[in-house]
């Protein structure tokens, strides 16, 4: 089966992916889990509640529920692919502004970069 999505993570003007940074700073056990739910919208594209929310504007998220926490990854759709912008630990109930901010900030950088 081929996917409908290819997964990229979003990457600085010096090379740097934090978002894959930040997955490796995660226990196995998490990466794991994240990874499932990443190739869980690679190979079903579009998906919705309670897996996929959308935030504002091109920016979506993936809520993935881990043993006592709760993980976002922000990430946009461009041409068949799955572009990964942001990941944290989530605290609060709502999105922090200065999460969804840096997204929005690497979407714009991701577009220059075209």
């Amino acid at each position: 089966m081929k996917p409908i999505l290819e997964v990229h993570f979003f990457k600085t003007e010096s090379g740097a992916e934090p978002v894959r940074e930040w997955l490796r700073g995660l226990p196995a056990v998490d990466r794991k889990i994240i990874g499932e739910d990443i190739k869980t919208i690679q190979f079903g594209w579009p998906l919705g509640m309670p897996l996929v929310g959308h935030l504002d504007g091109d920016i979506w998220e993936i809520r993935v529920r881990l043993d006592r926490r709760i993980a976002r990854i922000l990430f946009v759709t461009e041409e068949g692919t799955l572009v990964l912008l942001h990941g944290f630990i989530k605290k609060n109930q709502k999105t922090p502004k200065p999460d969804l901010d840096l997204a929005k900030a690497r979407l714009k950088q991701l577009r220059r970069q075209k």
